[in-house]
């Protein structure tokens, strides 16, 4: 047998070899071919020899690691070939079992395995050794390179003392909201090790994810915890024993880079020299971790161009490279850690496969303290600037984002150092940046008449620059705005070399992807300065760009709001010596209105009346991710509103879009502050729809100490009590100047901290004339809560909408609202499934001399032959109530309303 076999292989196999060595086989084929090579060589041993192999393979270490021995018993040559290229990969095996052949007594076969490899596949780079040792040299390298990172201002600093622990909350699923078992939400958890390493925990079953989800709003600090779990792998602190070599792409710079590259021309570039063992780190694709940072850089999955490659080794574009990652068609097994905006979820999921997100909430408040004490190193001035800030509210609560932290600071060590404070308070992330921008002109070096003119300039350039997609910018880019060697291009861009097919290339960006498309939307406001090779089109091309890139534009288009305040257009004439047209404000405000008339009825807004369990038709759920940026285009337009902290125009805007629905929103505390400012300031007549949101807080997870968790072990601790999302909400509600009129929740859990909140408003909000509950689920506290708002002296509620699964345990709730309060005249209970029983009760309550009602809807409602009997004798009774149902006599309906419930 063993001289067929050796036939076979050098007659056949060896033709294969050779054409494949001048063809630089591809990853596949060298698996192949190494699997081939194995069982040839297994197949060269007697049964005694293959016996002695297996007994030694067990103390056949690769990184520390060997096969199980319960692996190994019972198996035959096939079998063994699998073990083997399973465990090790399939190169590095060959290695293995040459060294384990020679300790078996088989030297022979090692010889002839050695030299049929070395003639197949070229020469070995010693994976038992190589690997191993270089393992150790590229995180020694990784902790040079990463142990200093660069702020804005170019200035570095070492991470492990700058770096100031983010808040990280792990991603819910889209739960349906109201169901029995929705879960309390997770609490957030501050990004220490331990914290970092349950990224990628494995679930119930022990299934661990390959990919996780890192997503934020700019700034967050998305890219530093990337980085700071970069070092931390290095330092031996993250996925020991899980993750032998993890490499830091910068998507940008990926899709940026000239020319073609492979997947290992990008690791060899973070290797710190070019003969790293690049294959036998890609043969065991399971041992890698890659960092992808920016991920939403990424352009649309239809892009032709951005078909996923498969091969490591072939030389092709960045954006393909990253498409074969994220979609795991290239290197399955990896893993992955990405980076993403959370502008456009829909747009990246489609290239994952069954990623775990986790979301970055910034800062806590006791990390707030630590980073300003971080950044200033007069421990008087630390104190000072953060007393400062504690005391400005809104100031404070906008610090939760690193990169503004790092702003404010910034302004405040420059007005510190002049001995003076912060003119004026900063209620917006628009003010903090100007602010910034404003008071490093001032700064000493910024000075001349020609620096206002060089930053129109440099506005331009990043204009030009989000339009297209484009962060880093040629030096031919600088001298054609004649920035090259100008004040602003060392005050707000930082230089970088990048390799280039012959030599280094210089590179410029902006300090910050947030702070160029801040100065983006300032270059509207100074459009009539001019300069040469300015981009085409106004505000309206910004505001009216398609879907697909409105994405990459929502920042942009929120600074622009921002911008239009009076008092910060006021500074930007006065620093830059130019008038702003009025034209801008005027756009931008009839785009709003337009938005209102172009609405549609959002997802959610006409569904079944019946409230029973359908599944969705499989059109509806293509049509889910298309309809997910319109879901949260509603909020996005509350946060432009916000910016420009002007009430006139937030009235105007708001006058068109008397509806506002916000759609499946987990909120932060700044949503609420956002939805708060914006309700405030609502016209008459306004409504609110929230449709399955989260209506309460996921508290911060704290680490108790030991003597705290010693005390905890004797005694049960009290459950806090979940907090209330809607408070903030409420409290505007109050307010005398408030002119929401209806309020609608649908698809939420109301907990009882929300009812009771809803419950204070009921009692107070002067203009809410319009209540609806949508199937929601309430407990008997939280219906007991509401009964007693609507039924307040006071309550202004006159249409109550009520559709419950159950209304059993609300009706008795019901026939007390109806008996007491003076002002509910219109009941609408359509959908909802009513039972004999609670047919009469509510017939009780209908009859009663104090009851106000005046129209009961009943719409799609089954009611048996004596409820239509007894609803008929109520009506007998009431000759001036409405009662709105299709199987009764007296049922009209109204012209021009057609089917309104």
């Amino acid at each position: 047998m063993c001289e067929v076999l050796a036939q076979r292989f050098e007659k056949g196999t060896m033709q294969v070899v050779s054409m494949m060595i001048l063809a630089t086989p591809s990853t596949e084929t060298r698996n192949a071919l190494a699997r081939e090579l194995l069982l040839a060589a297994l197949e060269d041993l007697t049964q005694e020899q293959l016996k002695r192999f297996c007994y030694k393979l067990r103390d056949a270490q690769l990184d520390g690691r060997s096969i199980p021995r319960g692996r190994l018993e019972h198996v035959d040559r096939v079998d063994l070939v699998e073990r083997l290229t399973q465990f090790y990969g399939p190169e590095p095996a060959l290695d293995v079992t040459r060294k384990v052949l020679k300790k078996a007594d088989a030297r022979d076969v090692a010889a002839r395995l050695k030299a049929q490899r070395l003639e197949g596949l070229g020469p070995s780079c010693s994976a038992l050794l190589s690997v191993s040792k270089y393992k150790k040299k590229y995180r020694e390298h990784v902790l040079l390179q990463h142990a200093k990172v660069k702020e804005r201002n170019a200035r570095s600093v070492k991470i492990s003392k700058r770096f100031t622990k983010l808040l990280i909350a792990p991603g819910m699923e889209d739960e349906v909201l109201g169901t029995e078992e929705e879960p309390e939400p997770e609490r957030a958890r501050r990004s220490d090790s331990h914290t970092f390493n349950r990224l990628f925990r494995g679930d119930e079953e022990g299934q661990r994810p390959l990919t996780v989800v890192l997503q934020g709003p700019a700034g967050i600090g998305k890219t530093m915890a990337a980085k700071k779990i970069l070092y931390d792998w290095a330092a031996g602190k993250l996925y020991h024993g899980l993750v032998d070599f993890a490499f830091f792409l910068l998507c940008r710079e990926v899709l940026e880079r000239p020319g073609e590259c492979s997947l290992a021309d990008l690791i060899l570039d973070q290797c710190p020299d070019r003969v790293a063992p690049v294959r036998q780190m890609l043969a065991q694709p399971q041992r890698l971790l890659f960092i992808l940072d920016g991920a939403d850089e990424l352009p649309g999955l239809g892009a032709p161009e951005a078909a996923p490659c498969t091969d490591p080794f072939q030389a092709t574009s960045g954006l393909r490279i990253l498409s074969g990652l994220l979609s795991q068609e290239l290197l399955p097994s990896v893993r992955l850690l990405v980076t993403t905006r959370t502008v456009a979820p829909g747009r990246l999921q489609g290239r994952l496969s069954s990623p775990q997100c986790a979301e970055v909430c910034g800062f806590s408040d006791k990390d707030k303290k630590k980073y300003f004490f971080k950044f200033f190193k007069d421990e008087k001035k630390a104190e000072r600037a953060y007393r400062f800030v504690k005391e400005n509210e809104t100031l404070f609560t906008l610090c939760f984002v690193p990169f503004v932290c790092w702003i404010v600071c910034t302004v405040l060590q420059e007005q510190l150092q002049l001995g003076q404070n912060l003119s004026r308070t900063s209620k917006t992330t628009t003010s903090v940046y100007l602010h910034f921008v404003i008071s490093t002109l001032k700064s000493p070096g910024a000075d001349g008449p020609q620096v206002p003119r060089e930053l129109c300039k440099l506005c331009l350039l990043a204009r030009e620059g989000i339009l297209k997609g484009q962060a880093h910018f040629s030096e031919k880019d600088l001298e054609r705005l004649k920035l090259q060697g100008s004040q602003v291009q060392t005050l707000f861009l930082s230089k970088k070399e990048v390799p280039d097919v012959q030599e280094k290339k210089v590179t410029y960006s902006f300090i910050d992807l947030s702070f160029q498309e801040f100065l983006a939307a300032l270059s509207y406001l100074l459009e009539d300065k001019g300069a040469p090779g300015a981009p085409v089109g106004g505000v309206q091309m910004l505001l009216n760009s398609d879907a697909e890139l409105r994405g990459h534009l929502v920042l942009t288009t929120r600074f622009l709001f921002g911008l239009l305040n009076v008092e910060w257009i006021g500074d930007i004439e006065r620093h830059f010596g130019c008038v702003v047209p009025e034209r801008v404000k005027q756009d931008t405000l009839r785009w709003v209105q337009g938005q209102g008339r172009r609405r549609v009825a959002p997802v959610g807004a006409q569904r079944n009346d019946k409230l029973e369990d359908t599944e969705k038709p499989e059109e509806e759920e293509e049509e889910e991710e298309e309809k997910e940026e319109e879901i949260n285009l509603g909020l996005e337009l509350l946060y432009c509103l916000y910016e420009t902290q002007d009430d006139t125009f937030v009235h105007q805007a708001l006058s068109s879009l008397p509806e506002l629905v916000l759609e499946r929103v987990r909120f932060s505390w700044m949503d609420l502050e956002v939805l708060g400012y914006c309700v405030k300031r609502c016209p008459e007549g306004q409504a609110l729809k929230l449709v399955s949101c989260g209506l309460v807080a996921a508290r911060e997870k704290k680490k108790k100490n030991l003597v705290k968790r010693l005390k905890g072990s004797s005694r049960a601790t009290k459950k806090q009590p979940l907090a209330s999302l809607l408070h903030p909400l409420c409290e505007v509600m109050i307010d005398q100047q408030c002119n929401l009129s209806s309020l609608t929740l649908s698809c939420c859990k109301l907990h009882d901290a929300v009812c009771q909140d809803l419950a204070k408003a009921l009692r107070v909000a002067s203009n809410l004339r319009e209540l609806g509950i949508l199937q929601c689920r309430l407990t008997k506290i939280g219906l007991h809560l509401l009964s007693e708002g609507l039924v307040w002296p006071k309550c202004q509620v006159q249409t109550l909408r009520m559709q419950l699964l159950d209304l059993r345990e609300a009706i008795q709730y019901l026939v007390i609202v109806l008996q007491q309060s003076p002002v509910l005249t219109t009941l609408d209970l359509s959908g909802c499934q009513l039972s004999g029983p609670m047919v009469t009760n509510l017939c009780s309550a209908l009859k009663h001399p104090t009851c106000c009602l005046k129209t009961l809807s009943l719409a799609s409602v089954e009611l048996s032959e004596l409820s239509l009997r007894e609803l008929r004798a109520v009506k007998t009774a009431k000759p001036n109530l409405t009662i709105m149902h299709s199987a009764l006599d007296t049922f009209q309906t109204p012209k021009g309303c057609g089917n309104v419930f």
